[in-house]
């Protein structure tokens, strides 16, 4: 259960990060409410999961998916760029969290 915990998350983080960049520096109210709100259950999950997990691991792993969705979301929305080369160093994110969870 913390591992789910854990992933939800991470991909809360990847909302937070989102908000907060469409907030304007927290000067637009419907950005900055959801910012405030993903980032209060992000860190309650990621509090959560510690409980059980080793800290080093759940941080990463949390950092990670949070990093990874971010930048998916902002290249599948036109705002970043795509390449070849974003897509692979992405991929190796993903194979290094998905490592931290089989080593666990």
């Amino acid at each position: 259960m913390a591992w789910i915990v854990l992933i939800v998350s991470g991909m809360l983080e990847a909302v937070w990060a989102t908000a907060l960049g469409k907030s304007e520096g927290l000067s637009k109210f419907g950005p900055t409410f959801v910012f405030g709100a993903a980032l209060l259950a992000s860190m309650a999950g990621l509090a959560w999961a510690m409980r059980t997990l080793p800290t080093g691991t759940s941080y990463a792993v949390w950092v990670g998916i949070g990093a990874t969705l971010t930048v998916v979301y902002a290249m599948a929305t036109g705002t970043e760029s795509v390449t070849g080369l974003k897509i692979l160093l992405l991929l190796g994110l993903v194979s290094c969290i998905v490592g931290l969870k089989l080593a666990h």
